[in-house]
């Protein structure tokens, strides 16, 4: 039995549409995809004017490298909300199958499924925001094509151990697509099991670049995956998902200037988690601040209602997060810049009463980068 076969039937049988600079990528002189033949005003020898390659070459080849995949285990979309689309399209029939994920988690995998008219099958974390192996185990009946699991999660920021992602993926075996959603790997301690992909053909991990490589407003993220799963996806997405300004902002995010840049900025974030947690932890009015490895805090409140009125009257927008189980008193706060974040904390010491956020506002001089000590 092949993964395929989890898959929607006409889907596999699907003509996929051929495009034109799929048809021919290399001439010189490119007259059969109806483009205009002039570049736009303030092009910049970009070219613009002519459609992009679906999968461009350059990019797939550094994000393989830097993901430690081959180019054909890997597909590059707009934002792993694309990915996650597509999975759903491509597996789960209207009306009949199902995808299962673990609430509290990122919002788009059930939203994807009911635009699909697919079910969608909860079994919640655990009280301290830890997965439930035998729970989910469980509650995988035939009807569930996809399960997905978000680790770092969001918006807890906790993380499922390697141990239970090989536990979930071997049992799945045959039975379901295992979607692991590593949007926030690159803050944690644990590491990718994108390793695992050649040994669990049923295993599937998304990546983005909006997080920790700066990259949301490029729009661009991936799957990894078999082979076999990156090739019926390609058949089912549209022609040209990615614009050239993006390819190239990519290009240069991940060049090797851009990779430093980028881990210089993972350390500072990593850092102001610590610091900012226990300082937040201080706070009259704070009930908590759940453990994380992401590049946010979700704080529990006495009152979140008066806390996320007095940020937002400070100007400070953060995720209110009570909608979600086991959270209905906590506010997600992204950490920004060590003077964002100080900001934060100052708003919230002050409209408590409190003086005691001067520990974290005595962080190591900050350039305007972001960088401790003013150095790259």
């Amino acid at each position: 039995m092949s993964v395929l076969d989890l898959a929607r039937a006409e889907i596999r049988a699907l003509q996929p549409y051929s495009s034109a600079r799929m048809e021919a990528s290399g001439g010189q002189l490119l007259l059969n995809a109806n483009e205009s033949a002039w570049a736009p005003t303030g092009d910049n020898g970009t070219g613009c004017n002519r459609y992009p390659q679906p999968q461009p070459p350059a990019l797939v080849d550094v994000l393989a490298r830097l993901y430690g995949m081959r180019r054909e285990q890997l597909l590059v979309g707009r934002g792993s909300d694309e990915a996650i689309d597509l999975l759903v399209r491509a597996f789960c029939r209207a009306g009949r199958d199902a995808i299962l994920i673990q609430p509290p988690t990122f919002g788009m995998y059930a939203v994807s499924a009911r635009i699909q008219d697919a079910g969608v099958f909860e079994v919640p974390l655990r009280r301290d925001f830890t997965l439930d192996v035998d729970a989910v185990l469980a509650s995988v009946t035939d009807a569930v094509k996809l399960v997905f699991v978000c680790t770092p999660n969001n918006p807890a920021g906790s993380v499922v151990p390697r141990a239970d992602i090989e536990r979930l993926a071997r049992a799945l075996d045959r039975r379901a697509l295992l979607v692991v959603d590593e949007a926030y790997v690159e803050f944690a301690d644990e590491g990718s099991v994108a390793d695992l992909l050649d040994t669990f053909d049923n295993l599937a991990v998304l990546r983005t670049l909006s997080k920790a490589w700066a990259l949301a407003g490029a729009r661009i993220g991936c799957l990894l995956a078999h082979p076999e799963v990156i090739g019926l996806l390609r058949r089912i997405m549209p022609p040209y998902p990615l614009p050239l300004p993006c390819v190239d902002a990519a290009l240069l995010a991940l060049s090797g200037w851009g990779q430093a840049n980028a881990r210089a900025h993972i350390d500072v974030v990593r850092g102001e988690r610590a610091r900012m947690r226990a300082a937040l932890a201080r706070l009259p009015g704070v009930r908590g601040v759940l453990p994380s490895q992401a590049n946010f805090l979700t704080v529990r409140f006495d009152d979140a209602d008066a806390a996320y009125r007095c940020l937002s009257e400070a100007g400070i927008v953060v995720r209110d997060v009570r909608r979600y189980p086991g959270l209905g008193d906590a506010l997600r706060i992204t950490l920004g810049t060590p003077a964002d974040n100080a900001q934060v904390l100052a708003v919230l010491a002050s409209s408590e009463g409190v003086a005691n956020g001067a520990a974290f506002l005595k962080s190591p001089a900050m350039d305007g980068r972001g960088f401790a000590g003013g150095s790259a």
